[in-house]
């Protein structure tokens, strides 16, 4: 099977060896054209680069989608890719051998999900962000993608998620999930203000999408299987776990 896994980076990292399977590709090329000459760049061809700061890896996502013609595409970070294994090290990463038997059983390749325990996904995201845009992406999706409704409230209430903006679908499933969520996030731009957000928070239209993916495959049910996710840096728990204490014991008033 024709596969292409994309690295989303923004900024030089070492990579995996297979480029075969892997493809890093800078981020907010368009914003930052002198920074990086060595990987491809998300400014070619049909692309939302210059969107890269609110938009985060979703930059690459969508060049993808419109570029890059094969069987099945993938999604990973610069610092964190699906592995069968648990060790951190790149030798641990998908291969192409892996990830073919995968797909030979199943539509989409899936980091397990992430546990929240005390926390649901709705009431986790509003702790941590600005209510307004989840509250706004519900709406649109009542107006525009009904069907879609009764699966957006189930995921809210859960307290575990696909997270990260990491798969790899083959190109059929691929297709219908970029349309669909693109189209969402594109009427959210026109309908939240974020000019008074930090940096951080300006990222919203990627916070948003880690919400939607498990609400896509709980109403089109594509089959999926999971695999471990590991991260090549130190994710700092303790610190972490810190803020978010922070945000429940002391919540700012967000809009």
């Amino acid at each position: 099977m024709n596969t292409k896994i994309v690295v989303a980076t923004h900024k030089n990292y070492v990579m995996p060896a297979d480029s075969d399977l892997y493809l890093p590709v800078f981020v907010g090329k368009a914003l930052h054209p002198d920074v990086n000459d060595t990987f491809q760049g998300d400014n070619t061809g049909d692309n939302i680069s210059v969107k890269n700061s609110s938009y985060n890896e979703l930059t690459a996502l969508y060049w993808a989608w419109k570029n890059i013609s094969a069987d099945a595409v993938g999604l990973v970070h610069y610092r964190r890719y699906l592995s069968v294994g648990h060790k951190a090290d790149i030798a641990t990463f998908l291969n192409k051998e892996q990830t073919d038997s995968l797909l030979s059983q199943a539509d989409i390749i899936l980091p397990k999900k992430r546990n929240y325990y005390i926390e649901s996904n709705y009431s986790h995201y509003i702790h941590a962000h600005h209510r307004a845009p989840i509250d706004t992406t519900r709406e649109i999706i009542a107006e525009d993608y009904p069907k879609y409704l009764a699966s957006f409230d189930d995921v809210m209430k859960r307290r575990s998620a696909h997270m990260f903006n990491m798969f790899v679908m083959k190109s059929k499933w691929l297709d219908l999930y970029c349309t669909w969520l693109f189209d969402i996030l594109g009427k959210l731009e026109t309908r939240i203000d974020v000019s008074e957000y930090d940096t951080y928070e300006a990222r919203v239209y990627g916070f948003i999408s880690e919400r939607l993916l498990d609400v896509w495959l709980e109403t089109l049910k594509p089959s999926f299987v999971e695999v471990n996710y590991v991260h090549m840096e130190s994710e700092h728990w303790l610190k972490k776990g810190s803020t978010f204490l922070e945000r429940k014991l002391h919540p700012q008033i967000r809009n």
